[in-house]
């Protein structure tokens, strides 16, 4: 147990070490110190409606929301995280989702003979996972579709302002001809204005949903203009030029990766794909990696290297545009 213990500790701290080597200076935080100063400009009412959102959210969680939400460290997160895919789901629908698959997972397992240990460990490790690859996917897909139109919601923008319309009447445009998460964001803001939220507390609230620094130029380049004056039709025909050529020079750095990101998933699935044949094959053979001291020593050990591999290669083809 002593060799397993020391492996584990040593894994860990590895880890560590690697990812302090490789973390600098954050851009995300940064932005957010930045979007920080900006948002400290809203007025009392602002704040005022703020609570009373935040009341009406509340009160319309359920049981079961309200049941997973004590179980968790960092409720306000997942929700917000939730709210980002765009769909309807709940803190307690994640949660349900979530004992589901362990529940399921850990099932399987044991009618095939798996330890109880590894079995539950397994259920709370796929458990935990899945809903949050799942979630993290929808987010991204919607994300970039988000992204692909939002140059072109921006030059509508610009032919609104140009033809005279406020901006607030221009978002309403943007809201009802723009199809897809464009659409919705903009009605969104169009309808928090409406009940009393000044522009760039609504525009700064789908900012922090979003996350996106497109979007985040867009609202900095709104308040800078509200403050200092100036053809706002110019300035955003300008962003949304810059906005395309940031995509063009993302879908760039894709393809250049593309290749090498293939490599690196073939080569680290191979092993997990092996062992899983060879247990389908012959499970009595593989329960010795669960069992013999020997065999977990050298299996937690070439998972350490190969997460260590896969981290170096992921900071390798990670740019920051």
């Amino acid at each position: 147990m002593m060799p397993l213990i020391i492996v584990t500790v040593g894994g860990a701290l590895i880890l560590g070490m690697i990812a302090l080597a490789f973390a600098g200076p954050s851009p995300q935080r940064a932005q957010a110190r930045r979007i920080g100063a900006l948002r400290e400009r809203h007025g009392d009412s602002a704040v005022a409606v703020d609570a009373k959102l935040r009341r009406i959210t509340n009160s319309r969680d359920t049981r079961m929301d309200v049941a997973v939400g004590r179980l968790l460290p960092n409720r306000a997160a997942l929700a917000k995280r939730l709210a980002m895919t765009g769909k309807d789901w709940t803190v307690g629908n994640y949660g349900m989702a979530t004992a589901g698959v362990t529940g399921v997972v850990a099932l399987l397992l044991l009618l095939k003979g798996a330890p109880l240990l590894l079995a539950l460990l397994l259920g709370l490790a796929m458990g935990a996972g899945i809903p949050h690859l799942v979630v993290g996917k929808v987010i991204k897909r919607r994300i970039a579709k988000f992204t692909s139109k939002f140059p072109d919601a921006i030059e509508l923008l610009v032919r609104g302002l140009r033809s005279g319309l406020p901006i607030s009447e221009t978002m309403g445009v943007v809201g009802a001809e723009v199809d897809g998460p464009v659409g919705e964001e903009f009605r969104a803001i169009a309808d928090k204005m409406k009940i009393g939220r000044t522009m760039d507390a609504a525009m700064q609230d789908t900012a922090d949903r979003l996350g996106t620094p497109e979007f985040q130029f867009f609202v900095i380049t709104i308040a800078i203009q509200r403050e200092t004056g100036g053809n706002l039709a110019e300035t955003l025909a300008n962003l949304a030029e810059v906005l395309r050529k940031r995509s063009q020079m993302k879908l760039k750095i894709r393809a250049m990766s593309s290749e090498s990101k293939a490599s690196a998933y073939i080569i680290g699935s191979l092993p997990f794909v092996v062992f899983g044949l060879i247990w389908t094959i012959n499970d009595t053979y593989m329960q010795n990696f669960f069992v013999d001291q020997r065999l977990i020593v050298a299996g937690l050990g070439g998972m350490i290297w190969m997460s260590i591999g896969a981290f170096i290669m992921a900071k390798m083809i990670n740019f920051e545009i």
